[in-house]
């Protein structure tokens, strides 16, 4: 039997990042992608990459919104991408329960890899706050810090180092792309 050979993914965060940050926005009428976010997105499942958002979603657990709103929302993000995402999963959990799936830790990325057979040796991790960047490393994925001024705390450590820094999607997609072609 031959094994499949495990596909490498792009893992974004989504608010702030793939989408404009409107807190705890559960309205589809208000949901807005990051500017070249569709044409990043198609960039970089024409090269082969999985897409997939990871998103930390504590108004669930704090009662702001209910699970079938995010979907809803979720379903818009596609619908102005054009395209399906690969996967779409989140953490449910208030900040301090202590789950292994609320980023930085990077539960969120283990279960995606395991249910999309992903390589994440290969995969990024981009985001735009230092525990997206810890998440993914701790993943071991490369990392991307979209640097947008959503980083307020600044919070360092060799976990939470980017392996780049670029000011919006389109830059981060552009770097991720170079890289795949260069076979790195």
């Amino acid at each position: 039997m031959t094994a499949v050979p495990r596909s490498p993914a792009v893992f974004l965060d989504k608010d702030g990042t793939l989408v404009e940050n409107v807190p705890y926005n559960v309205d589809p009428a208000k949901v807005r992608l990051a500017p070249g976010a569709a044409e990043c997105v198609s960039m970089l499942r024409a090269q082969g990459l999985r897409v997939i958002v990871v998103s930390n979603q504590p108004g669930l657990a704090m009662g702001l919104f209910r699970e079938s709103s995010l979907l809803q929302v979720k379903a818009e993000i596609e619908r102005q991408l054009a395209q399906p995402l690969d996967g779409f999963y989140y953490c449910a959990h208030r900040p301090e329960a202590g789950c292994r799936c609320r980023k930085p830790s990077p539960g969120l990325l283990l279960r995606a890899a395991r249910e999309h057979n992903l390589h994440l040796v290969g995969s990024w991790m981009v985001g735009d706050i230092l525990d997206d960047v810890e998440a993914g490393r701790r993943a071991g994925c490369r990392t991307v810090l979209v640097d947008n001024g959503s980083e307020t705390v600044w919070k360092r450590g060799k976990a939470r180092e980017p392996d780049v820094v670029v000011r919006d999607l389109a830059e981060a997609a552009s770097r991720i792309l170079a890289a795949a072609r260069a076979g790195a």
